[in-house]
């Protein structure tokens, strides 16, 4: 797959040391347009859209921050928390507003006992970007597993009228 210019600069603002220093693509080796396809293509398959992910990401986020660095109970079965360091990060999109705080949140499904770890880059990189980060990223948010772990609710499935 081809890549306009724009999109090589910014796959290179995405790779270590740029914006951050292990980057956003981890040891993935296809290109950016693939890793975003391939993503959406699998929030599609899920029944899915970024906006849903996105929303209970920031849902868990907002009840972290309520515990100022403690687990935090969330029923039925979460518990969360959130962990700063001063600083913003910027998008490495190009994006401009001065940049994203420097938070890590972690959501553990209790009944799941598995637990998935994003930040509000990571939020934003999902929501402006449709980008989820390249495998072995650290940050990398595979949409299967934020919606199993975060229990993102599925599109209803579309109404067809009698007769049709």
């Amino acid at each position: 797959m081809r890549q306009s210019p724009e999109q090589d600069a910014i796959e290179k603002r995405l790779g270590p040391g740029k914006t951050s220093r292990d980057g956003f693509l981890g040891t993935d080796t296809r290109h950016l347009g693939e890793i975003i396809v391939e993503d959406d293509l699998s929030v599609k398959r899920l029944d899915l859209t970024h906006a849903a992910i996105v929303d209970r990401m920031r849902f868990f986020r907002d009840a972290a921050e309520e515990g100022f660095g403690g687990v935090v109970m969330v029923p039925p079965h979460f518990e969360v928390r959130s962990d700063s360091v001063r600083g913003k990060i910027s998008c490495p999109f190009g994006h401009q507003g001065g940049g994203f705080a420097k938070n890590t949140v972690i959501v553990e499904n209790t009944r799941l006992n598995k637990q998935v770890m994003y930040t509000d880059l990571t939020i934003h990189l999902i929501e402006a970007h449709g980008f989820y980060q390249g495998r072995g990223a650290y940050f990398r948010t595979d949409p299967a597993v934020l919606a199993e772990v975060l229990e993102v609710e599925r599109l209803a499935p579309p109404v067809i009228p009698a007769g049709e």
